[in-house]
């Protein structure tokens, strides 16, 4: 029993350790917000308890980044991530039902083509791909920024994967009632995998809510912007706002945190589930 005490207490010691790391540098950042233009270094050179208590601060620094050209980026991230979502699960949905519940020629070999494509890095096709874009009529679009986020390799394979977990005497069963591929996966399969969609379209807005190299080489008005460009461009050769940079970074940090604090039971079970079945 003593043993046992210890550990837990061990454990639990080590999880409130671990959540004061993650959270206490997002919590310097909301505090160094609220602080006027680039004031918050008075309390780091020396470090000082005053860095991490928002004590004589004010929102004025959001509402001055909120007030300008970030807002529209702000919205435009919004836009972009709902479509990468809503199109992505379109396409990943049926492609991964079929790699998990129906038997075609060259099944395989599309499946170590979805994993291999997942592992490679999208900036090292980037620069290549916009000038294919631009030359498309695609650059400064919003069907330029969207498109290449939707076919989401790791996103099939996480679906495929749950998919290969639900009892394939469903789908007989299903069949012999007359029901066709199509109507087994909106009628039986879809209804199981709540968890596994959630977990792709959190995948889907957080890969595309935190993209930068792709928005900087195609977005280029202020009208496509999306959030993360806007924010660099806060940062000028003559001016820097580290207060109005920091109140970005908040917006941009806590939102994914809120959407994952959310569905973070749909998130961790779909992860959990994805690596079941080979």
């Amino acid at each position: 029993m003593t043993r046992k005490r210890s550990a837990t207490a061990l454990l639990t010691a080590a999880a409130v350790l671990t959540a004061v790391s993650v959270t206490l540098p997002l919590w310097w950042v909301f505090v160094s917000s609220t602080r006027p233009v680039n004031t918050y270094l008075n309390y780091m050179t020396p470090l000082s308890w005053k860095a991490f208590v928002p004590v004589g601060g004010d929102l004025s620094n959001y509402s001055g980044v909120l007030s300008g050209d970030f807002r529209i980026a702000l919205l435009n991230s919004f836009l972009v991530s709902f479509l990468t979502v809503i199109l992505g699960l379109a396409i990943a949905v049926p492609a991964a039902y079929a790699l998990a519940a129906l038997d075609f020629p060259g099944k395989t070999l599309v499946f170590s083509l979805v994993v291999l494509t997942s592992m490679l890095p999208f900036d090292a096709i980037a620069i290549p791909l916009s000038n294919m874009f631009v030359n498309w009529h695609l650059g400064d679009t919003y069907a330029g920024l969207v498109l290449p986020a939707l076919a989401n390799g790791f996103a099939i394979f996480m679906l495929r994967q749950f998919f290969m977990g639900i009892p394939r005497e469903l789908g007989e069963a299903a069949e012999l009632d007359g029901v066709g591929p199509v109507g087994t996966l909106l009628r039986i399969v879809l209804p199981l995998s709540r968890p596994a969609l959630i977990g792709a379209g959190m995948m889907l807005f957080l890969s595309q809510w935190q993209a930068f190299l792709w928005p900087l080489l195609i977005g280029t008005s202020p009208e496509r912007q999306l959030a993360p460009i806007a924010l660099a461009n806060l940062s000028t050769l003559f001016t820097v706002n580290t207060g109005q940079i920091l109140a970005g970074s908040f917006v941009l940090s806590v939102i994914p945190m809120v959407l994952l604090l959310l569905f973070q039971k749909q998130y961790t079970n779909s992860l959990s589930t994805s690596g079941l079945k080979g």
